[in-house]
């Protein structure tokens, strides 16, 4: 699949250079203009790590569990405009109807994390777990991965699972096998399975680069196993930013997203989903200080959206996800101008074969939420 992807990918067409040149209100005007003229056949779901430009324009915003319960919901759309990234927008594409058509602005934009699990080594690592423990092993993949790892996942009896229902699943995982595999991102997992009590030496690492597992001690001793994969922006926030806190602002809350490591999660105040972090911010008592430790275009709109607290990014060198951040305004307007015209461009499909078995792992995921 990932092959596949990148021929895709060569295929799809480049924006037009005459974009770059329109100003911000000629493109805000007519992005209005098209959404009005298509209504409810124009459906535009936002991430929350998107940039405000197209936010404003979104039908919907949210984080991967929200987006993709949204899509799966919305029969009516002939046209499905993703401002995300690649897997998200393949995940929609896979919960729509056949009819409707799955568009992202900006080929470019991705997610570095989903990257790094391809199906090529999930295959390769799977055979060798399988001859050290056994049947008794069950997948689980963040929803940050590709649509082969979904169908790998699906068609192994596991779910996806996103940061705001982790637990949930790992909970619902552990009645089904003994053992867990947990794709891409080794934080995510990590942090979620110590909540639920799993101790940390009974926690080993995968490294899809050696095809070995990383344990000292007995591997019968092995409940989690964890891919070697991370965000690398989340992996950005430090203990030393929390201390710098502590040490020049006390009364400063230091809230996190779980795809820290568990250094950064177990020293700060709160831990939890883009949503949690959301929800704590508009619900904190006016006056009080926040430093936030997740992508920087949520925490800059969260800074405008609750003026009445001071919130700060954990880590004041932080800049937003090159990837997560690619989709613009002119891209959107691009997306949007060759519907009108009825060219569309870098509309993602996956295939039939990997939707069968990736629709089973979503399934399982929104069946439990």
């Amino acid at each position: 699949m990932e092959l596949l992807d990148i021929l895709e990918h060569d295929k799809k067409e480049m924006m037009p250079e005459s974009y770059k040149s329109l100003s911000t209100e000629e493109m805000e005007k007519r992005v209005r203009e098209i959404k009005e003229k298509f209504g409810t056949k124009l459906y535009i779901p936002g991430h929350h790590y998107q940039k405000d430009e197209v936010v404003q324009f979104s039908d919907v915003t949210g984080d991967s569990l929200q987006l993709a319960q949204a899509a799966a919901a919305n029969k009516e759309a002939e046209y499905i405009v993703f401002c995300g990234v690649h897997f998200m927008a393949e995940t929609a594409d896979m919960l729509t109807t056949e009819s409707q058509k799955v568009l992202l602005p900006d080929m470019r934009a991705g997610c570095s994390m989903a990257d790094m699990a391809d199906i090529d080594q999930t295959d390769r690592a799977w055979e060798k777990l399988q001859n050290v423990f056994g049947d008794t092993i069950l997948p689980l993949t963040y929803v940050n991965s590709t649509a082969a790892i979904k169908a790998f996942v699906g068609k192994n009896g596991g779910a996806t699972v996103t940061s705001s229902n982790a637990k949930k699943m790992l909970q619902w995982a552990f009645t089904q096998k003994e053992r867990i595999l947990f794709l891409p991102d080794q934080h995510l997992g990590r942090n979620t399975a110590f909540d639920l009590g799993i101790p940390l030496d009974k926690m080993a690492i995968w490294n899809p680069i050696t095809n070995e597992l990383e344990f000292e001690g007995n591997v019968e001793d092995v409940i989690v196993i964890l891919w070697k994969g991370h965000c690398s922006v989340h992996e950005n926030f430090t203990v030393a930013n929390i201390e710098h806190l502590r040490k020049t602002e006390p009364d400063m809350n230091i809230i996190v997203h779980p795809e820290c490591s568990r250094e950064v999660v177990e020293h700060s105040d709160f831990a939890g989903s883009t949503k949690y972090i959301i929800d704590m911010i508009e619900a904190a008592e006016p006056g009080t200080k926040w430093a936030i430790g997740t992508e920087m275009n949520l925490v800059n709109r969260l800074i405008q959206q609750n003026q009445d607290k001071e919130i700060v990014s954990l880590n004041p060198y932080m800049c937003p996800c090159l990837t997560m951040n690619r989709i613009d305004l002119p891209h959107l307007l691009w997306a949007l101008e060759g519907i009108e015209k009825g060219e569309v461009t870098n509309q993602i499909i996956v295939p039939e074969y990997i939707t069968e078995d990736a629709v089973l792992a979503l399934d399982r995921m929104l069946a439990n939420v």
